[in-house]
């Protein structure tokens, strides 16, 4: 038996892949994308199966288990007055690591901490950082198991209160026990203008690196005192619209930063659970978030 192919964007009508992304952030619901297929679906496939090839299969793309014995993992709850008041994520760190360890928020897409997030904080913690990942859905149940109802969860949140639940989740891992007092952040789409936001109100953070997130509001610029390196898609007009305006503000303001922008990628590209998965895209923006990291937030023992 050979292993079937691996899918990639490629393999899908463009107009197909701009109907997913349009389903994947709300705009359209899954009725909405299996219309707009219905026309692509030939040769015996169907909208279904169309939408099913393009939806995260989260267990054959896990890279770390979740009991991996290089690791230690936990669920650490944690105060938020200015947010929902309680609030709670995954924690991982290295087993065995001596010293205070830099440490790095990692913050999820629009469907809160799915097993796909869990496993790339367990990535960075790999990486010698301690990494804890909050989760926007804990108000609510916490993720309901599928990526349908967590979309509509996520409509219904408190979006001051959760982002205040992220500002008060950075602060946690600045004092945290076994943290060396740096924290750096990364986020994915939501959780990319989550990280730009953050850059924006917390005036000691280390580093902040959004991938495909919108700019935060221009007048807030001049706030950011961390190293941004910011990854965006070459196909995402939505969010690449906010691209030109946030990086001549980041000008004026003397910001360091640095654009990652590589040819032929789709947003979500970094997100290995789904055809938009660019391998060596991925590749090359992991290995500049981990040198911006190791520049801003001080070297690991783990990694030393």
């Amino acid at each position: 038996m050979t292993d079937t192919p691996r899918r990639t964007a490629k393999d899908f009508d463009p107009e197909v892949m701009r109907l997913f992304d349009q389903y994947v952030h709300g705009a359209i619901d899954r009725r909405g994308f299996l219309a707009g297929a219905a026309r692509f679906a030939i040769g015996g496939t169907t909208a279904a199966a169309l939408l099913a090839a393009l939806s995260p299969q989260f267990a054959e793309a896990q890279k770390i288990t979740p009991d991996d014995a290089r690791l230690v993992t936990r669920t650490l709850a944690f105060d938020s007055p200015k947010g929902n008041g309680k609030a709670s994520g995954y924690l991982a760190r290295p087993a065995g690591a001596k010293g205070p360890l830099p440490t790095v928020l990692v913050v999820h897409e629009n469907r809160g901490l799915n097993p796909h997030i869990e496993d790339v904080t367990r990535r960075v913690a790999l990486e010698g950082y301690l990494a804890f990942a909050p989760d926007a859905l804990f108000t609510l149940g916490g993720y309901p198991g599928n990526e349908d109802d967590a979309r509509t969860l996520f409509g219904k949140l408190d979006q001051p209160k959760t982002r205040e639940d992220f500002v008060a989740a950075a602060a946690l891992l600045k004092g945290i026990e076994g943290g060396n007092g740096k924290v750096g952040v990364v986020g994915f789409c939501y959780g990319g203008a989550i990280a730009n936001l953050l850059a924006t109100r917390i005036p000691d953070l280390g580093a902040a690196v959004p991938f495909y997130g919108v700019a935060p509001a221009l007048e807030d610029v001049p706030a950011i005192k961390a190293e941004l390196l910011v990854v965006l898609a070459a196909e995402d007009e939505r969010v690449n619209a906010t691209w030109p305006p946030y990086k001549e503000a980041l000008g004026k303001a003397g910001v360091k930063h640095a654009l990652y922008q590589p040819a032929g990628t789709q947003h979500g590209f970094n997100n290995d659970t789904t055809p938009r998965y660019d391998e060596a895209a991925a590749a090359e923006a992991w290995k500049r978030m981990l040198a911006v990291f190791a520049r801003t937030l001080g070297t690991s023992p783990a990694r030393a």
